[in-house]
Parts: structure tokens; sequence; C-alpha cells
């Protein structure tokens, strides 16, 4: 068994070391783009490349639901790397590696003791070999030798969840730093057998960072940086791919309803940063540091209490419950604020409801009431 999955790892690096110059298309031509000697693709470029996706930035709320199910199942789950060009920001494309066209990566949800049998599709369009590590897996790699396929090809791996909590998944090919700063990361969620307390709405994100050969908001095709990325010194930091990709300047605010309780997933993929995630406005009720979730225990009683701001390191993961009994808008940042400020890095959620003066009071002005004044 491992030395036919040592062999498909050799043969797809052969293949990467061997790829070839892909030309640009006939007539409104591309740019060309080439393979250069650390196994990645430039666009010769000055000005914005076309486009072949509308946008990578998944979708918050498309998540699966809540595990229903009460003896050991069975799933079948494909995901497949594509390749894409997309904006960062309006005028800024990149070349993106993704896995189903989204960053981050679909979340796949699973109960411990399930088994899930793995495909990993390279689309026959892209240009470099890829593969998946999951956290969540017992093996040689966390299935990464396994999965490994060259462009055109799959490969397949079967593995049972045996301990619960939020994992990351992500590329791990040599150049692994470069393909999960790219988009190659998203989140396998292993519920206990007693599940996940239930709440209103869940939510789902992914922060990692990008490095690039021009400035932040320079417009233009950003080619990616390798120097940038081993000083780390990231040119963006971002949720879900874009520059405040679900702000309100972009594709949000998400929307939930007052007296929600809302479950956010967020997973860090790097390469570098650590994530200091809060919740501007609110605080994280319960949460569960590095996605951690005990056995056969009571959750809540597990869970850290009224936390500003959860530490996820890259490479983990975090589960946050928030309560909203009145009408804001939260900001999800990074409270390393330059990242928020001059970076790209905000989602925000838009609480709709009636206000509720005894919680907060946009509007008190006076200084006729009871106990101390402040200021």
């Amino acid at each position: 068994m491992f030395d036919s999955t040592r062999r498909k790892w050799l043969q797809a690096l052969g293949i990467s070391g061997a790829a070839a110059t892909v030309a640009g298309c006939a007539g409104n031509e591309a740019p060309a783009v080439t393979e250069t000697e650390n196994n990645t693709l430039t666009q010769q470029s000055d000005g914005p490349a076309e486009t072949d996706a509308d946008r990578v930035a998944a979708d918050p709320t498309d998540l699966p639901d809540p595990v229903d199910w009460s003896s050991p199942r069975t799933h079948e789950v494909t995901l497949t790397v594509e390749e894409v060009t997309a904006e960062i920001e309006p005028g800024v494309t990149f070349d993106y590696m993704t896995f189903d066209g989204q960053i981050p990566g679909p979340m796949i949800r699973v109960r411990q003791g399930d088994t899930v049998e793995f495909t990993m599709e390279n689309a026959p369009e892209n240009a470099m070999p890829h593969n998946v590590d999951f956290h969540a897996v017992y093996g040689t790699g966390g299935g990464a030798v396994a999965t490994t396929a060259s462009p055109g090809s799959e490969n397949s791996m079967r593995f049972q969840a045996n301990y619960p909590g939020a994992f990351i998944y992500h590329c791990a090919v040599p150049n692994l730093d470069y393909h999960i700063s790219a988009g190659m990361f998203g989140m396998i969620v292993v519920e206990p057998k007693q599940g996940l307390p239930e709440v209103d709405r869940e939510l789902y994100l992914g922060q990692h960072e990008l490095y690039t050969d021009k400035d932040t908001g320079q417009e233009g095709h950003h080619g990616f940086d390798f120097e940038a990325m081993a000083a780390e010194q990231p040119t963006y930091v971002l949720l879900n791919g874009e520059k405040y990709a679900w702000a309100a300047a972009r594709y949000g605010p998400v929307e939930v309803q007052q007296g929600e309780r809302v479950r956010v997933f967020l997973v860090d993929g790097g390469p570098n940063l650590s994530s200091n995630f809060h919740p501007i406005g609110n605080v994280w009720s319960e949460a569960y540091r590095d996605g951690g979730l005990p056995e056969d225990e009571d959750l809540s009683a597990y869970a850290d209490k009224n936390i500003q701001t959860m530490k996820v390191p890259p490479g983990s993961c975090m589960i946050g419950e928030m309560d909203t009994p009145v009408p804001e808008r939260i900001k999800l940042v990074d409270h390393a604020l330059s990242r928020v400020a001059r970076k790209g890095l905000l989602a925000e959620v838009d609480v709709l409801g009636t206000e509720d003066e005894a919680v907060y009071d946009p509007d008190f002005g006076g200084t006729d009431h009871d106990g101390p004044h402040y200021g």
C-alpha cells in the first residue's frame, strides 16, 4: 500500500518538474503564462488579466447542515482543484489555486466514527500537481501522498474520522506554502458523537495571506512573490480570498435576525500568520480553541466563555458562538488591525431587529441618570 502511494507521489513530482510553457489564446490573446524554476505560474502583463472566475470568495452561509445521524455512515467526497484568475479587488487580478473554485474550500462535515471515501480531481486545464493533507486523518501526510494527482488525473483514499474537532485540510506539495497562500485550504468538521449544541445560524470563513509582486491596491495583474512569502511580508491578508469580500463594500454584509445564536467556523490557512479573531461589538459567548471538541462530554462545560479575541494559529481552526440581543453591524476582524485597515481583512454581519435600550442605547446623551459618570 505504501509503495503504491509513494509511486503516485514521485510520478507527480516528475511531472511538475517537467511542466512546459502554456501559451495564451489566439485572437484576443491573453498574456503568455510560464512556469518558473520555483514551480509557480506568472502572467506577463502590466494591466489586469482577463478573469475566468467571477469570484473566489466562498459564501459564508453555504455550509453543510449539522450532523443529525446517530450511527456511523460512509460519505463519498470529491474535491476538484481549479486554477483560476480572479480579482482580489476591483482592478487587481491574481492567479488563484482553489478547491472547487472557492476560498476556503468546501466544508466537509461528518460524525466521529464515520468513514470518508475521498477523491481529489486535478482538472485537465491545470498546470500543476496537487494533493490534500487532512488534519483529521491518521496516515502519511494526512493523505497527501495518496491523493497526489497531476493535471487531468485523480487519486483517492479512504479514512475513518476517529477524533472530533474542526480541522484544516490543505494542499501539501513541495511548494505547499505557495499553494495554500493562493487558496488551497478548507475545513473538515468531525462532530462528536453527541453532536454540537443547536444554534440558529452558522457561518464559515477562511483567513490567509497573499504575497504578490505589486503593492496593496496597485492596479494590474499581481504575480506571486516567493521572497515576500519567505520574509512573511504579505501584500494582502484576507477572509475568503478577496479584499473585504463579505463586507458591505463587496458581497456582504451577511444578515441574521436579532436574538439568533450564531456559530462561526474559522480556518486559518496561513501559511504564516496567526489570526487574532474578534467580533467588534460582540464577544465569543462560547468558543473552542483550535477547533478542539471533547469526546463524550458536555460541550458547553468544555467551551471557553466570553472570549473577546481568539488566537488561531496557521494550520488551525476555531469555533465561536455569538449572541445577538440588539441590532448592530458586527465586524469580524483580525485584531492585528493593520491587516484590516491596510491589507483587506474584514467581514460584516448585520443583526436585524428592534432596538433594546436596556442593553444598548446609541442615542443616550443626558447625564441625569443613576450610577457613576465617566469622562
